[in-house]
């Protein structure tokens, strides 16, 4: 699995999910030509209404990639008390 964080690069830094790529939407067409088709890409944001996650599966699934999202986004994965990663601590 491919976990891609769509965030802009502040809020990646500031934290996210433990062993996420970050890629800003105008960015997404040069790294999709990198991945491998056979793997699942699973994306996400800011929440369930924040729309970076839901445009960026849009974009790979039409690059014929197999592309989800995540139910809800970084706030919902460190209300559930899961692991939080941030440029500080490596």
């Amino acid at each position: 699995m491919t976990l891609l964080d769509v965030r802009p690069d502040d809020e990646f830094a500031m934290g996210h999910i433990p062993g996420a790529t970050q890629i800003d939407l105008g960015r997404l067409d040069a790294m999709a030509a990198t991945l491998d088709p056979a793997v699942e890409i699973v994306a996400y944001c800011r929440g369930p209404y924040c729309l970076y996650a839901h445009q960026a599966v849009a974009r790979l699934r039409q690059l014929g990639l197999n592309a989800r999202r995540i139910d809800g986004g970084l706030p919902e994965w460190r209300a559930a008390g899961l692991p939080v990663q941030t440029e500080v601590s490596g």
